[in-house]
């Protein structure tokens, strides 16, 4: 199983690239690349690690060699948001980036499942799969936006206001992977009752952690160390789905369309990426409210990265 991480040299990709050395099942390949010429000695470092995982790292113009037999490609590439932008303040820089980099995975590895961190991922995921199925080779079982960051939140943040166990917290969460569209179904959380305050102010905090983190870092920097783990937490669900494991996870993709083109469900991992679509259960009265007030802003930033391919 080769695993390659796009952006490895950045502020998500140096933890999430140790996080994996360590997590991936042994025997696995993980590819490091970046832009930056200092990525081959991020690979050299993490390589220091005592595990059964190999690594090698890649910059500059060598992406070709890095996604060689890749079977999923993760990619963190990009800018990080910065003190009063929003994820939509991304887009011009990080559509171009997503778009150059997807062409690359379809020409080189058009089978591997590309899982993408970089944000805003409600847009640069409809951007990838509109570059896909460009080259012909669009599979939208292997296309995933990394959501796992929100879930990873709402387990902190329910485990700590209900005084639960953290390690045995579960919380789906549906929609995108931005402000509104993030919606936490903080009613499938077992054994706990909730006021209408206590709902409306927890889903109000888990749309804007990552604000929270922003202006927490006073200009350093946004959400890295925590998406790291998200992301490996993702992609290792992932990988051990390709190896025959029975895994779930909540992930932004291209499913029924009930909603939306793309929209962030559970769902259930095979060997080829997506082997099921898992219902999003029965909502409370707020969280079906919530879900029909973000379908218009989830819509727009669809349709905002299909034209980007469209129109290009």
């Amino acid at each position: 199983m080769k695993v390659t991480l796009l952006g490895a040299a950045g502020g998500i990709g140096q933890p999430l690239a140790l996080l994996l050395k360590m997590q991936l099942p042994p025997g696995s390949e993980l590819a490091l690349y970046d832009i930056s010429p200092v990525t081959p000695g991020v690979a050299v470092d993490v390589s220091h690690i005592p595990t059964e995982v190999k690594v090698a790292g890649f910059c500059g113009d060598d992406l070709a060699l890095a996604l060689q037999g890749s079977d999923v490609v993760v990619i963190t590439a990009g800018v990080a948001r910065k003190p009063g932008m929003d994820r939509s303040d991304l887009f011009n820089i990080n559509a171009g980036i997503i778009k150059d980099l997807v062409e690359k995975i379809a020409q080189v590895c058009p089978k591997a499942c590309t899982c993408i961190i970089t944000n805003p991922v409600n847009t640069t995921v409809a951007i990838a799969a509109e570059v896909l199925k460009k080259a012909g080779v669009y599979d939208k079982r292997k296309l995933f936006g990394v959501t796992a960051l929100d879930v990873l939140r709402s387990e902190t943040f329910v485990a700590e206001l209900k005084g639960l166990d953290v390690y045995h917290t579960t919380v789906p969460v549906i929609g995108g992977h931005s402000g509104v569209t993030i919606l936490p179904l903080l009613s499938q959380v077992p054994y706990v009752d909730w006021t209408e305050e206590e709902v409306a102010t927890l889903t109000k905090r888990i749309q804007n952690a990552g604000t929270e983190v922003v202006n927490a870092k006073a200009g350093g920097g946004s959400a890295t160390l925590s998406m790291a783990q998200a992301g490996a937490r993702f992609t290792c669900a992932l990988v051990k789905g390709l190896l025959g494991e029975n895994t779930v996870a909540c992930a932004y993709v291209e499913g029924d369309g009930q909603y939306s083109r793309f929209f962030s469900q559970p769902m259930r991992f095979g060997k080829e990426g997506i082997a099921e679509l898992l219902p999003i259960g029965r909502l409370s009265e707020f969280e079906e409210k919530a879900l029909q007030a973000m379908l218009p802003t989830l819509h727009k930033d669809i349709e905002l990265g299909v034209k980007f391919i469209t129109q290009a």
